[in-house]
Formats: C-alpha cells, structure tokens, sequence
C-alpha cells in the first residue's frame, strides 16, 4: 500500500493544492513501513485542475491524506482510484502512526466543509 500526506514542513496541510510536499510512505501488508520520501508537489506552483491526482496515480499511491480539498477534486482522486481521507490535522508523523494502528478519523474537509466521513483503511 501507498500513501500520500499532504505536507508543510512537519504537519498535514490544510489544503492539498496548496501544499509544498506529499510525504510518499509504502507500507507493507504486515503494516510495516517500507520507505518514506517527500516529493514535490506538481500543483504548488502550477494549479492545473487533474495535475495533482494523475501524478499521484502514476507513482502508485491509494490513499491520499489531506486537511482538505474540494469536491471536485474527490472526485477527481476517486476516479483514479485514489481513496480521500480529509479533516485531519497535526503532525505527520502521529497522522502516519493513527493510520498504521487503523485509528485515523477524517472529517469535514477543511476547506469547504460540504462532507463529513469517517475512514479506516483495512
């Protein structure tokens, strides 16, 4: 499995689009993190609506972890087959150990407050 966090320095952004990084981490089917790398994100400095979801589809990412986004770009990460998980907040490292432990609760997206859900990956 591979996830995405949208970064800004050492905590979650609240937006997605508007994030510096995405910290990549692979994990293994025991649970297990594999590797950890921060990327650039391809939309920090060129806003193009699909940019951000395409690329994360191509580096093979499944979930992706944000403060929020739109609704159009849920849409957008679900038809690539990326599940959303929004309306979380603090520093990556204890979101990366509540989704390891199947704890982390999404929420409302922080950035346009139009849905609330629940998320656990397993």
């Amino acid at each position: 499995m591979r996830i995405a966090i949208a970064s800004e320095g050492d905590f979650v952004s609240a937006h997605f689009g508007r994030c510096p990084h995405f910290l990549i981490v692979d994990i293994d089917e025991a649970g297990n993190i594999i590797k950890q790398e921060l990327v650039e994100n391809p939309g920090f400095t060129n806003h193009q609506p699909g940019l951000v979801p395409k690329f994360l589809q191509s580096i093979g990412v499944d979930y992706i972890i944000a403060g929020g986004m739109g609704p159009k770009a849920i849409m957008m990460f679900e038809s690539v087959g990326i599940q959303v998980i929004l309306g979380v907040t603090g520093k990556v490292e204890d979101v990366l150990n509540a989704f390891l432990a199947g704890t982390l609760k999404g929420g409302e997206s922080l950035c346009d407050h139009l849905h609330e859900h629940s998320y656990e990956h397993h």
